[in-house]
């Protein structure tokens, strides 16, 4: 994987059946055609940190993941996915590309060793109450067990009980490592835990991801979905399908502008 391109992360939040995540697979393809991108395709085969007990977690690992493998084959592109613990990673990691870590976890050593075992890219999420020197840490664990692809991704701190700000010095700490710095766009903006979900400014997507392009991401992470007010999973935040091609148009043309 070349990080010297623009690099997208993206797809649905949830694996919620195998149609639309080939669906989101062909769209954002089609978007990308023509474009000098590094692109990974995203979704989780299950959602381990709900805010409410009743809140969709899955289908089912075994067949969330046997469908993201399918996207895989069909596609020819590489693909991604959270893992929770070790165990799962030994059960389901082999035909993943980048092991992402979940922001909750980006402090668990044994996640990041295990994960940086298998000799493929690690994706650790900065989380919500680390700065950004504790996530440089946090890639140290994974260079230790013999694996420097890291990639860290800045996704927003917390902010009193219920809300996300980007602290943009975060990405310019961050760089001096010279992992590849990815922005996540769509978590950025949640308000975490507002009700019996967590809730979310979108009206924000934009301008933070271009003022994160500005300082020195490498690329962009972002869920999309077909119908985000009908998604089991961050439903205020994923931005429509029908509007993902605009949206990676606009940073897609902002990077190529400040990196020329």
């Amino acid at each position: 994987m070349d990080f010297n391109k623009f690099t997208i992360i993206a797809g649905p939040c949830l694996i919620e059946n195998k149609e639309m995540l080939k669906q989101t697979a062909e769209v954002l393809l089609n978007s990308i055609e023509n474009k000098n991108i590094n692109f990974i395709f995203k979704s989780s085969y299950r959602k381990a940190n709900r805010t409410s007990f009743g809140s969709f977690s899955g289908i089912g690992d075994e067949i969330a993941v046997s469908y993201l493998e399918e996207i895989k084959k069909e596609f020819n592109i590489p693909i991604t996915t959270d893992f929770h613990s070790i165990n799962e990673i030994d059960s389901f990691s082999e035909n993943i590309d980048v092991i992402q870590i979940p922001a909750f976890l980006a402090r668990q050593s044994d996640l990041i060793e295990r994960a940086a075992q298998t000799g493929k890219y690690v994706n650790i999420k900065k989380a919500q109450f680390m700065a950004p020197e504790d996530a440089l840490k946090a890639a140290v664990k994974s260079e230790k067990a013999g694996n420097s692809k890291i990639i860290l991704t800045e996704r927003g701190t917390c902010f009193g009980y219920h809300d996300l700000v980007v602290d943009f010095r975060s990405i310019a700490i961050m760089k001096e490592s010279n992992y590849p710095i990815i922005y996540d766009a769509t978590h950025s903006l949640q308000q975490p835990s507002l009700n019996t979900e967590s809730g979310g400014k979108p009206q924000f997507l934009l301008p933070l991801t271009k003022a994160a392009i500005a300082v020195g991401v490498n690329g962009v992470f972002f869920e999309t979905h077909p119908n985000p007010s009908e998604a089991k999973s961050d439903s205020a935040t994923q931005i429509k399908l029908s509007e993902a091609a605009k949206f990676i148009d606009k940073t897609y043309n902002l990077f190529q502008f400040i990196n020329q």
